[in-house]
């Protein structure tokens, strides 16, 4: 198994580049075209049921890739999980050491992993504030204009679209959450956080499940905060006060690899029944835990999560 460590010079520099692409092949599929947003073309991949879509957005060429389960049902409403990379990763990298496939497959549902952008002096990233204030990539934009595009060409449930992040990406998933009106029905982050213009200027427009997969020994995103981003105590605490949880969770214990103590905290009697989740292991550092390192299966944990949910709540 891989695992993808992020280490900081100056403020922020990713160490996995990763490829951006597949080797495709010419099979071009237009896409019919919503409204104000520019013509998408999508191309096989040499990895099954694996397509690269491409597109314009706001004058930029911006490009995501699309995994449809292998008996995805047409018949039925498709829940969709963006899935970001890290600071300097590629979508292409996090589509690889994610391994949502089997999952996807079992569960029928669409992962869509985007390619944020290089600009300003940064590298590949998502524009949520903190380091990343000075790009002018309009992310928030590009995801919804995705959005449009799968309502468009496929029978997406939109109340069962969420959001998940390594990193960067995580600190993403939060910023969708607080952005994008009636979007994102939960959202995961990975060694990620919350920028403090994120949680200065968060505004949810309905309660959300979040959940946290954090590691104390994570240096580049410290548990405790930085003068760029908050600690996850705050993090986890703004959800919770924001869905009116209870202020303690019910915890469970789990053995790591190394015999410390892996805990689960949940949060509970949250409005709508959404939960708020903390899982924070001992021994981890920036990475993507699964279980023959850490034994956690970071994908499986986050599909748990956000499949109990949807924009109303918890699905009874």
């Amino acid at each position: 198994m891989k695992t993808h460590e992020i280490f900081l010079i100056l403020i922020l520099v990713a160490s996995c580049g990763g490829g951006s692409s597949s080797s495709d092949n010419q099979t071009s599929l237009p896409i019919s075209q919503p409204p104000d947003s520019t013509n998408e073309t999508c191309i096989n991949t040499q990895v099954t049921n694996l397509s690269r879509c491409n597109l314009i957005h706001d004058a930029v060429e911006r490009f995501y890739y699309i995994y449809e389960p292998s008996n995805l049902d047409i018949n039925s409403s498709i829940p969709v999980l963006f899935a970001l990379h890290g600071y300097g990763s590629s979508a292409m990298n996090h589509f690889n050491y994610t391994n949502y496939e089997p999952i996807a497959d079992s569960n029928n549902f669409i992962v869509i992993y985007p390619q944020g952008t290089i600009n300003n002096g940064l590298n590949t990233h998502w524009n949520n504030g903190g380091w990343t204030s000075k790009s002018t990539a309009k992310d928030i934009e590009f995801i919804d204009t995705v959005i449009d595009y799968l309502k468009d060409k496929i029978s997406i449930d939109e109340t069962r679209v969420y959001s998940s992040g390594m990193s960067n990406g995580g600190y993403m998933s939060y910023h969708l959450a607080c952005n994008l009106d009636n979007t994102f029905a939960a959202v995961v982050s990975v060694t990620g956080s919350m920028t403090i213009d994120t949680y200065d200027d968060c505004s949810p427009s309905h309660p959300t499940a979040a959940m946290q997969i954090h590691g104390v020994q994570d240096n580049t995103v410290p548990y405790l905060g930085s003068g760029w981003s908050k600690s996850i105590n705050d993090v986890i605490g703004y959800w919770v006060a924001y869905n009116s949880c209870n202020d303690q969770p019910e915890r469970l214990i789990k053995y790591s690899n190394q015999m410390g103590l892996i805990n689960f905290d949940t949060y509970g009697n949250c409005l709508n029944e959404v939960n708020v989740k903390l899982i924070l292991h001992p021994e981890m550092g920036h990475n993507w835990p699964y279980i023959e390192n850490y034994n956690i299966d970071a994908s499986q944990e986050i599909w748990d999560f956000v499949s109990q949910y949807n924009l109303y709540g918890l699905i009874n």
